[in-house]
């Protein structure tokens, strides 16, 4: 079946921006993104800009997504912690390149829309949960590999202490209101070291979890 030509042209656009990773791409080619974004954006599926999704949340752009996953350093028998799921595309993505992904949301009608999807293109090996995703998910530590998909001022102690030795982390750090740094960690028997990627621009992480009647939380 011959691909979408505006599918080609985004895969076109990842490559010219230094996304090289062959399985990166791949995954990107083969996981629809026009099914994880609401009916009235499908047509810009293929753009690379973020769009909307519900709850004040977004889908991140591509390229963001792409260059995340590249730099996770895929490989097929690590596994991977995910705070925020949001649509699922990011945790879809990842499930193509690593053993199993654990992925937690704390908007419960964002997590059943994504478990759906994740039925529907039968990817067996993500695991959700619906929680505070700044506690981590102990009950499955350790991680190989954990990203955060909202922006945050700093990343809690106990996702470094979920990340294995040798392990990666990714988050978007920054102050409030301000600009923020996707920042690379990695963990070694002397401690964590970090490195600076790229100028980026998350929502807001926010603690506790939504869409539940005895909670108090504002989506």
């Amino acid at each position: 079946m011959p691909l979408d030509p505006t599918l080609i042209r985004l895969l076109m656009h990842l490559r010219q921006n230094g996304i090289t990773d062959k399985n990166v791409l791949a995954a990107i080619e083969r996981v629809p993104r026009e099914l994880f974004v609401p009916e009235s954006f499908q047509d810009q599926a293929y753009e690379d800009i973020a769009l909307p999704i519900g709850f004040g949340q977004t889908i991140s752009q591509p390229t963001v997504v792409g260059f995340m996953s590249e730099r996770l350093m895929p490989n097929k028998k690590a596994k991977v912690l995910e705070v925020g799921t949001g649509s699922g595309y990011q945790a879809a993505i990842l499930s193509k390149l690593f053993r199993r992904v654990y992925t937690i949301e704390r908007h419960r009608d964002l997590l059943k829309s994504a478990e759906q999807k994740f039925k529907d293109l039968r990817l067996n090996n993500i695991v959700p949960l619906w929680a505070d995703g700044m506690m981590g998910w102990p009950e499955q530590s350790t991680f190989d590999r954990i990203i955060l998909t909202a922006g945050l001022e700093m990343v809690p102690s106990v996702l470094f202490e979920q990340l294995a030795i040798g392990g990666y982390l990714i988050a978007p750090v920054g102050k409030p209101g301000s600009d923020q740094k996707l920042l690379c960690f990695k963990k070694d028997e002397r401690g964590i070291s970090s490195e600076e990627l790229w100028p980026v621009r998350f929502v807001p992480v926010l603690g506790g979890t939504a869409n539940d009647p005895d909670q108090q939380t504002v989506p």
